[in-house]
């Protein structure tokens, strides 16, 4: 399962958003969710994966940017755990 699939689950269950209806282009802001919110997903997104994501990042605002951002964090700590 990619990133993307993952991150689309996590977000149906935690907010009873259809997978399915989400564009992974789109805002998450279409679909509802406020800053609070996304914030509030960005760290569970963060617990579940081991990581730290940007604070300040336009890219987390769709899901297919914060995918992308976890694709970058785990591959940075994958790296960063090979050298030590």
């Amino acid at each position: 399962m990619s990133t993307l699939q993952e991150l689309q689950a996590l977000i149906q269950d935690k907010f009873d958003i259809d997978a399915a209806a989400i564009d992974p282009q789109e805002s998450l802001r279409e679909k509802g969710l406020d800053s609070l919110t996304i914030v509030e997903f960005v760290f569970d997104v963060e617990d579940r994966y081991k990581i730290s994501l940007p604070d300040q990042s336009d890219d987390i605002e769709t899901l297919q940017g914060l995918a992308n951002a976890v694709d970058k964090a785990l591959a940075e700590k994958a790296a960063s755990e090979g050298q030590g």
